[in-house]
């Protein structure tokens, strides 16, 4: 077994919407990277990858990199799953924390889940997604921006 842990932030901007979880939740605001700055999906990744010993996001898909702008991070997601596959790895479970002050998104969670674990075809008690607010503090309670930790357990079948 194995253990990788994962943690992203972008600062938020003036938009229509903010890309989480893999689906768009209507907000004045959203963040702002060089893909679709989906920090749930980029600290699942990471943490993943770290588990694997396959270090970090940027190394796999760097922002330097055309061929990432903007793009999809379901679809880096998705390859990052195929890394861990082939080298024999099984997806165990994935245990995640949102931090963002606005807007609520406790109810949009069942639908990230279901978008999530159909990129990954895991079952949905294999993913834990949380939300936590900044309190008023911080960057984060300043609404300046967003963050996810996420810890993820993969093993090899014996």
């Amino acid at each position: 077994m194995r253990v990788g842990f994962g943690y992203d932030v972008h600062p938020l901007a003036s938009g229509n919407s903010l890309t989480l979880g893999g689906i768009h939740i209507p907000h004045t605001q959203t963040a702002v990277g060089h893909s679709d700055a989906d920090v749930l999906i980029h600290a699942i990744i990471d943490a993943l990858l770290g588990a694997a010993g396959l270090r970090d996001i940027g190394t796999q898909y760097p922002d330097s990199s055309d061929s990432y702008k903007d793009i999809d991070s379901k679809i880096l997601l998705g390859s990052t799953l195929d890394k861990i596959r082939e080298q024999g790895y099984t997806l165990g479970n994935i245990d995640t924390t949102v931090c963002l002050e606005k807007p609520a998104i406790g109810s949009y969670i069942p639908e990230m889940q279901a978008a999530l674990c159909a990129v990954m075809q895991i079952r949905p008690d294999q993913l834990s997604i949380k939300a936590k607010t900044g309190e008023g503090l911080g960057f984060i309670g300043r609404e300046e921006g967003v963050s996810a930790y996420a810890v993820a357990l993969i093993y090899q079948a014996v």
